[in-house]
Formats: structure tokens, sequence, C-alpha cells
């Protein structure tokens, strides 16, 4: 299930930038509380700027929210692209749920949104998340320094807009 963040989900999402497991993908040092909640309400900003952002990611069982995805405006390579982004808590991997919730913001964008097309940057070695790209349909398109960190570029067009 997804809804949007709100400020009362720092608490799941400390489970999630929190883990070492999902900070190694970033090649970063887990976040503790008040670095998440940087982070969130920064993302909450972009959400009340933009009128969309990240989605909360929620078990449909039990209501946990074990990840995060969904879309940031930003500059990459000169021009203003919306990146799909999703981070799931390490024992909800290899499960299908990002790929679920990746491919229902990618219907979001393309539908509601009208989006033209969306990127995802992906940290080299990072095998999974280039697998839940693919499986939504992005392709591989090259690879950027955004940052002082290179990233895979994938990429994917709204081709009802054509």
């Amino acid at each position: 299930m997804l809804r949007p963040m709100v400020a009362d989900d720092v608490d799941g999402l400390l489970g999630i930038f929190g883990d070492p497991l999902v900070m190694a993908a970033f090649d970063e040092m887990p976040l503790d509380r008040e670095d998440v909640s940087r982070w969130l309400e920064r993302n909450l900003d972009h959400q009340r700027k933009h009128g969309f952002g990240l989605f909360a990611v929620f078990l449909n069982d039990d209501g946990r929210l074990i990840g995060d995805c969904g879309l940031e405006l930003m500059e990459v390579g000169g021009e203003q692209v919306a990146e799909l982004g999703y981070d799931l808590r390490s024992d909800c991997w290899n499960k299908g749920y990002a790929t679920e919730a990746a491919r229902a913001v990618r219907d979001y964008a393309f539908i509601t949104l009208r989006l033209p097309r969306l990127v995802s940057l992906i940290r080299p070695g990072n095998a999974p998340s280039a697998r839940v790209a693919e499986k939504t349909g992005l392709k591989k398109t090259g690879q950027i320094e955004r940052h002082g960190r290179a990233y895979l570029r994938y990429e994917i067009a709204n081709t009802s807009l054509v």
C-alpha cells in the first residue's frame, strides 16, 4: 500500500535509513533520528512545492512502514527531470515490494501527472536496484556524475504522450 509521506513517518523511516545494509547501497553511514527528520522535511517540502513527491510504502497485512518510493524533481546533466526512487528495509528485500511500488509510481507519473519521462540514478554495484528499474521498464542509458559520485542512469519515456 502507498500513501503520501507525512511528518509522523520519521520512526518508520529510521528503520530504513538507520540500517547499515540499506545505507551501504548509498556508500553512506546509517542516519540517526535527526538526519532522518531533516531528510523527511526536505521531501515534504518537495511535496508541498511540486504537488508530488515520495510515498510511504506499507505492508498490507500488518500496516508496517517498510519503505519509500516516489518522485523527486532534480537537475541531471543540465536538465530538470523527475527521478523515480525507492528505498526498502533490508528485511523486505527480494520480495517484489520495490518493483510493485515502483510500477505504481511510474503509472501515477505517466497517467495522472503526465510526466514525459522518468529517470532513476543507481549507484554502480547496486544490482538489486538496477533489477527493480529494469522490471519497471527503465533502460540503462549511461553513467553520470552527480555531487562527485558516479551513478548509472536508467530512463523510460511516457509513450502515451506520443
